[in-house]
């Protein structure tokens, strides 16, 4: 049983070593040619430059209607992105043709405040739902 164990940790030292000697970058040449990282095409680049640069723009827009009801824009900048990843419940209707989105309550109440106004403002503009053509309301509860 003793022999087992030294054996081991024996083993256990020699693989030490090696992972020591081991190199910590893998140089692209030293791959096989089908397992190198290939680089996005240049089309595939622009689609995903475009969609970044959309949904950038739409998280602005979002933070300059916050930034009305908030002291900082950095406040408002944060607090989009803790929109987007909270709870919420959807509740269609058929028979009036709406989507209710209700989104839970944030962490502080300025900031339940300012996602409200949000919320009413985004109402307001009547959007519709793309695939049912339900008129979306937004509500805090």
């Amino acid at each position: 049983m003793g022999l087992s164990i030294n054996k081991k940790v024996v083993d256990l030292e020699n693989l030490r070593l090696k992972r020591k000697t081991t190199e910590k970058k893998v140089p692209l040449d030293s791959l096989p040619p089908d397992k190198r990282l290939t680089q996005l095409l240049p089309l595939n680049k622009q689609l995903m430059d475009t969609v970044k640069m959309i949904a950038y723009r739409a998280e602005t827009a979002l933070v300059g209607i916050l930034r009305r009801h908030l002291k900082k824009e950095e406040e408002a900048r944060a607090l989009i992105p803790e929109l987007f990843v909270s709870s919420a419940d959807i509740v269609p209707d058929e028979k009036s043709q709406t989507l209710t989105i209700e989104i839970h309550r944030m962490a502080c109440s300025a900031h339940d405040k300012a996602i409200e106004a949000l919320l009413n403002e985004l109402t307001k503009e009547e959007f519709l739902h793309p695939e049912t053509n339900a008129k979306m309301i937004f509500k805090l509860i």
